[in-house]
Formats: structure tokens, sequence, C-alpha cells
């Protein structure tokens, strides 16, 4: 036998002339490598088929389908009467796949021609980043019945091109309808996408961007569903391969009563209309600007809202389907967009006077039978800073003679007032120089009510911390931030640097009315759901505060604000001639000087009927003059339809065998003859006064 030759590296790489050819050894190399790799390639197949085989397979299918969202149709906002306010009408919506687009650009030509738009209009929607890449985008709404069976029968001819039925927001009892109170839709913004990562939403998603639209978005947006969508190499869509259903969104159930919501703006539109075409004959005829306004009824004695109004206003159909830059542009330079009844604020003048008075008899100061010789005007010294002091004049120079509490309430006595400020700011009181500026804080006044409205704004009570809060944030606007008897004096009767906004002050007198109790005003009763008409939420009454009112301190305020109606004298006398005594409604005027030249807010708030009241119904209209020339007239004209329309009863729960409707319940004239023109489904009726008094 022969010894085996050893093998090196060396034998093998050395060159044939130098080494005896070898061939079955380069076999035997050759083989083992060629075995080596079918090894590994074997268990490589075994990898991608056995153990990742799963994960590869969901990927290949995931390129074959595409999941889309598909939004849920919004809930319905109805009215106490369980009249449909908001809506959603279907309609068809065209859609158009952006790889078809940048695969073929020929076909956002044809699409243009198909629905009478430009290319370049067409364009611009493909490449709208507020829609996913991954999803076709929307290029027409509201397409016409007759595009889409055409679009049915030519598909072939537009690839990429689907239809889907989409839902949109109506407003069955016209866009102008509590406008501010139901609030519009808008685009989703990053900051609400990043904020609400569970919500559903998507880049092309509308929510709520104002009143109940915004504050009950969470209820009314519903659930969205999905589509699984079977698409070829080229992105078209060829089959639906599953869907899940969307869940319709909650139904929010308003306290509003839409036939006294429709009075409440109508009135408070000609109002406004017919101040400014009405010379200020106390104010050398001049005509009042009559800039904006608003208008509140509310229940007192559970905080619901059931008529608000706010002027300027707009339509809310300018918002569905997109506000063009135009409107949007007429609408910021009008300040139509601002619900002044939560967002606006006002010097509050003689309204005021109700929160002095309450700390007045709370404190002791100056009982309500005592009487002050009202002489027309009011001196003090020394007077913020000047030796010489400064004289305060009664509104007009007019003088009350003897006035006790209720009758300075009745006639708007000023005088009465500036000698209450002064002597709180002396220590007369034993609750303190800021007992004025406490009492508004238990009324609520320069605070949140806690309106379920998004975005109210809070005024403010002046006081010398409040003036350097200001001149702290603002110091050109607030230069002032020292504090003496004069401006504590300013203050008692609602003037200075005190702003209040509309709902502050109908939560203020509402809280009066009511015996002491202060209740967060509430627009919306409850929450259901419309399939199956169980109640989600309850938006019961919530109390917010307490003013501390015994009969030694309620009743000499009640008798004055009831003579402001009542008593010859009273400011609103004539405003209220004729008006059912069995009402006894009790009011308060107030006529608030703004700077410079410009004329006076007009205030006026009642509430009845008394002892038992109902309503509080405030207006205020910025600039408009005085209280008994403008806003009074306005609260008599929503009184005059109460009369004849109460409001009764809690609102009604809508049922899947009892829904919503479209329909109006039917509604009475309004008692006599309204003051300014008035406004209801089937009776109008017209004639003016100018009744005097401040």
């Amino acid at each position: 036998m022969r010894p085996r030759k050893g093998v090196n590296v060396a034998a093998l790489v050395r060159s044939p002339e130098d080494e005896p050819s070898r061939p079955n050894l380069r076999l035997r190399v050759v083989g083992v490598c060629v075995l080596v790799l079918f090894l590994v390639l074997v268990l490589r197949l075994w990898s991608l088929q056995i153990i990742d085989g799963k994960s590869y397979a969901a990927a290949v299918t995931r390129n074959q389908v595409r999941v889309v969202t598909v939004a849920a149709p919004r809930g319905e906002i109805v009215d106490r009467n369980d009249t449909v306010l908001v809506t959603n009408v279907p309609e068809q919506e065209l859609l158009l796949s952006r790889l078809t687009a940048m695969d073929d650009p020929s076909i956002i030509g044809k699409v243009a021609a198909l629905i009478g738009q430009t290319p370049a209009q067409v364009e611009q929607s493909v490449k709208n980043d507020r829609y996913s890449p991954y999803e076709p985008v929307p290029v027409a709404t509201n397409v016409a019945a007759g595009t889409v069976q055409f679009l049915q029968a030519h598909q072939a001819d537009y690839p990429g091109v689907s239809v889907q039925t989409v839902t949109q927001r109506t407003y069955p009892e016209g866009g102008t309808t509590a406008t501010h109170v139901l609030g519009y839709l808008g685009d989703v913004t990053p900051q609400e996408l990043t904020a609400s990562p569970k919500a559903g939403y998507n880049q092309g998603s509308l929510v709520g961007q104002s009143g109940i639209e915004e504050q009950y978005e969470a209820y009314l947006r519903g659930v969205n569903g999905s589509q699984a969508l079977s698409v070829n190499a080229a992105g078209t869509v060829v089959g639906t391969l599953s869907r899940q259903a969307p869940q319709i969104g909650d139904t929010v159930v308003l306290n509003i009563d839409t036939g006294l919501q429709q009075v409440v703006q109508n009135d408070l539109q000609a109002q406004i209309l017919l101040d400014r075409k009405t010379p200020d004959v106390d104010d050398h005829n001049k005509l009042p600007p009559a800039i904006n306004g608003a208008a509140i009824v509310l229940d007192p004695n559970n905080g619901q809202v059931l008529a608000m109004a706010s002027s300027p206003t707009y339509d809310l159909n300018d918002w569905v389907g997109g506000i063009s830059s135009a409107d949007f542009a007429a609408l910021a330079a009008s300040g139509a967009e601002n619900n002044n009844a939560i967002q606006g604020e006002y010097t509050p003048g003689s309204t005021f006077k109700l929160i002095t008075a309450t700390a007045d008899l709370q404190d002791g100061v100056y009982s309500p039978g005592q009487y002050y010789d009202d002489t027309g005007t009011f001196t003090v010294k020394p007077c913020n800073g000047a030796a010489a002091g400064c004289t305060f004049g009664d509104d007009l120079g007019d003088a009350g003679g003897e006035v006790n509490l209720p009758l300075a309430l009745a006639i708007s006595s000023d005088s009465y007032f500036y000698n209450l400020g002064e002597l709180f700011w002396n220590g007369r009181g034993t609750y303190g120089n800021d007992a004025i500026q406490n009492v508004a804080a238990e009324y609520g006044e320069g605070q949140s009510t806690g309106i379920d409205l998004p975005d109210e704004v809070t005024g403010r009570v002046d006081s010398q911390p409040e003036r350097q809060k200001l001149h702290a944030e603002d110091a050109t606007a607030f230069p002032n931030t020292s504090w003496y008897t004069g401006d504590n004096i300013e203050m008692a009767f609602g003037q200075g640097a005190t702003a209040l906004t509309p709902i502050e002050q109908a939560v203020a007198y509402a809280t009066f009315a009511n015996g002491g109790t202060r209740y967060a005003p509430e627009v919306a009763s409850e929450i259901v759901n419309p399939t199956t008409g169980e109640v989600v939420k309850t938006i019961a009454p919530e109390i917010t505060g307490h003013v501390n009112l015994p009969a030694a301190v309620r009743n000499p305020i009640l008798q004055g604000l009831e003579e402001v109606i009542s008593n010859p004298k009273g400011t609103a006398y004539s405003d209220f001639a004729g008006f059912p005594a069995s009402w006894n409604l009790a009011g308060k005027t107030g006529t608030a000087t703004n700077p410079g030249d410009a004329e006076p807010n007009s205030w006026f708030v009642a509430f009845g009927p008394n002892p038992n009241p109902q309503y509080v119904v405030l207006a205020v209209i910025d600039q408009g003059g005085y209280g008994a020339e403008a806003a009074a007239p306005l609260v008599r004209n929503i009184f005059d339809y109460l009369v004849t329309n109460p409001v009764v009863g809690a609102a009604k729960t809508p049922t899947p065998s009892d829904p919503p409707t479209a329909a109006l319940p039917a509604v009475n004239p309004p008692l006599g003859t309204p003051t300014t023109t008035t406004t209801v489904p089937g009776a109008t009726t017209t004639t003016t006064t100018t009744p005097p008094g401040g």
C-alpha cells in the first residue's frame, strides 16, 4: 500500500508546472463548497417559509390591501322641544387616487372636465396635504347624480376615480338660528391630532371649532368605520374586501327653545338697526353707533340657557364644505365670529348697583329706610390725590331729592351710590373697604361662569389689585395703579375699569332672583344615544356659589327693582306701560359711560314673574345710548313673547320611537304691540317709541 500524501495549502496554490496534476482532489473541494452553499440555501428557504412565513405573507397582503377610514356621521343637535337644529345630509364626493394622477397626469384634465373645474383646481386638491397619502383625495363634493351615473357607466375611462357617500352639516331652521350657540366645523389642526391620538382623527377630519360643536365634540363625532380595499400594482382600487360600519355620534339636546331663540335674535338685530337711526335726545341728538350687542334668557332656578343671541352674526352654511378666504376675511373684519354674550366685555353702569346695594345692606352701612338728599351732585375732599376734591354729577344733572334705597334703585340715583362708595372706602362698614368687590365675587362677577360653551371671557371688577395686574400685563393701556376715594366711588356705580360680560351679569341677577343660589349657565340638557335612546349623560344643574340674601337684605332691593318698572318715576316705567301687572317684573336700567365722546353702553335686565321668577332676560348694546331707550324696549319685546309662549317642563328626550323632527312647534303672537320689529313664525308687527330715562 502506498502512503497517502498530505495536503497543504502551498501545494494547492502552486502552479501546474510545479505540482503534479491531482483532479480528484480539486473535484472534492468544489463538491464540498457546492454542498455547503446548497445547505445554506435550504436553511434560508426553511427560514423564509416556516419561521417567517406568516409575517412575509402579511407583508404581501399589505401591499395588496389599503385600509381606509370611513368617517362617522356626526350626531344631531336638537332643542328642548325635539326640534332639529343641526343634522346631516348625504351627498356624493368624488375622489382621485394620487398614484394614478402621478402615473397618468392626463386624468387630471379628464376629471376637471367631468366636474366643471379647471385642471389647476383639481391638481391643487390632489396636492392638499391634509389628506393621507395612502387614501384617495376628495376633489369635488355634492356631485350631481348625473355625473355619478356617467362615471359608473364609464369607469374604465377614469382609472383611479371613485365616488363615496359622505355627510355634510345642514340646518333645518336656517343657518342663522342660534349661530353662536351651535358653532361650526373646521379642519382638524396638527395640535388637535397630537392632543387626541385615540379619537380616530386623520388629516382630513372635520372637528367642532366653536359653540356646541366644539364643546361636545367627543360625543358628536361618533366612531369611525373602515374599509379594506383591494388595489392593484398601480394603486387603483379594484374591489372592497371588508367593511366596518361607522357609528353615528350622540344627539346633544339643548335647553334652547327655538321659537324664543328666533325672537330674541331677530329683536336684537332689529333694535340695533333702529337704535342707529334714532337720535339720542339726551346727547345732542347724536346717532348711536350701536356697534354690537347681546341678549340672554336664563331660567334662574337651574341656570338653563333658554336663548342666547349675539350681534353681528353670520350664516353657518358658509362653513359647510369649507369657508372661502373672502368670506372668512369679511367675518373676521366684522367681529361677527365673536359670541358677545360670553366674550363681549362692557362697562356695566347702573346694573352694577345691585352689587353695591347688597354689600350695603349686608354690612349695615346705610339702612334701607334711611334717606339721602340727592342734590344732583356729590363732592368729596380730597379726591384722587387732589386736595380741592372732585364733584360727581347725577346723570344729566337730575336731582332725586330725598331718596331711600328702594327709590334710589328705581330712579337710578347716582349720588346715593356715590355716597355708599365713599362710606365703604372710609371704613364705615365692618367688612372692609373691599366689601363691594367681595360681594361682586359672590355673585360671580369677574369670574368664569362655567357655561358649557368654549372660549368664555372673564370680566373684571375694578380694584387696586386689579389695576396693578392690568398694568403688569399692558402698562401703556393701563398706566394707572393708584386707588383713591374717587376710584371707589366710580366702582360703586359700575364705572371705572370694571368690565363685565353679559353672561356674568345675567348670572348675578339670576342669583338674586332665586334668593341667592348661583348656578352655572347650561346650554345643553343631556346627551342621548340616537340608536338606543339611552341617556349617555345628563347635564344636571351645577351650583357654583351662594350669596347671603336674608329678607332684610333682599326685600328692600327687590322693592326697588320692581319699582324700576312699576313706579311712574322708575327709569323703565314707560317701556313697560300696558304690561300685565300680574307678572310683577323687576329690572334695572344701565347707562354706562364710555371713554371720550363715545355713546354709553345701553343695558337692561329684568326677571319675573315675581315672587317666583321663571325668567331672567338681559340685553346690552355697545354704544347704544341710554338703557331705557335701547335695551329696555328689547327686553320688553322678549317678555311679551314669553307671556304668550311660556317655556314649560323639562327638555324632551328623543327616542327611536319618537325621534326629533324638523318641524317647529306652533307659537302664539306676542302680547300686545311690541316697541320694535318682532318677527315670529306667523306674526310680524312693528311700532316704535322713544322712552325717557337713563
